[in-house]
């Protein structure tokens, strides 16, 4: 791999296991699996039909856990300790034939984007889940999942377009998260007239 492609893999893997980790994995193996994309050496493990079984059993329990208003914010707060660091070692895994240093700051970097584009989808989860319908809940949900396995594979075959897609995206991301802070702020003193401004 060049160093873009590089690049590229450790920021889309690295936003898409924020948005929905078992569907990265899943994704990537598959891929991997079928001849569409050639994965690292140090990532091989990930195309063996046990790793993309369990990742998909995985996947279709956080799919229905993830529809679920306030089960589906207890399943964000538990995999705040799982999606970065599992981006990080996806990363440090790309990044094979570097030196160490690059391997750490390639994980650095993968889990930083992680606990980013987490950190968004959760707020934003558990403010949606203040509205009784459920239908956002559930659109949000699948809008997630089809990120996460679309970020993936354009990560594999669009290095270029990902690196830039994913630029924006941590943009939006910090402003949603920025936007939600200061609604919960406002929220907390009680001042419901400057909510919206």
């Amino acid at each position: 791999m060049n160093p873009l492609q590089t690049l590229s893999l450790v920021l889309g893997a690295g936003f898409s296991s924020g948005l929905n980790l078992y569907a990265t994995v899943a994704t990537l193996g598959l891929l991997d699996r079928v001849g569409v994309i050639r994965l690292p050496a140090s990532l091989q493990a990930l195309a063996h039909p046990w790793v993309i079984g369990i990742a998909v059993m995985l996947y279709l329990i956080e799919f229905f856990a993830d529809k679920i208003p306030y089960i589906d914010t207890i399943w964000d707060f538990v995999h705040t300790f799982i999606r970065p660091p599992a981006a990080a070692l996806l990363a440090y895994g790309a990044v094979s034939g570097a030196g160490p240093e690059w391997r750490w700051g390639a994980a650095l970097l993968a889990g930083g984007v992680a606990l980013t584009s987490h950190g968004a989808k959760a707020s934003t989860r558990a403010a949606v889940n203040t509205s009784p319908e459920p239908l956002s809940n559930w659109t949000l949900s699948l809008g997630e999942d089809v990120m996460a396995v679309w970020l993936s594979w354009m990560a594999s075959v669009h290095p270029l377009a990902t690196t830039i897609v994913v630029f924006v995206l941590l943009a939006l991301c910090a402003y949603l998260i920025y936007g939600l802070f200061r609604f919960a702020r406002r929220a907390v003193r009680g001042t419901p007239d400057t909510y919206l401004r």
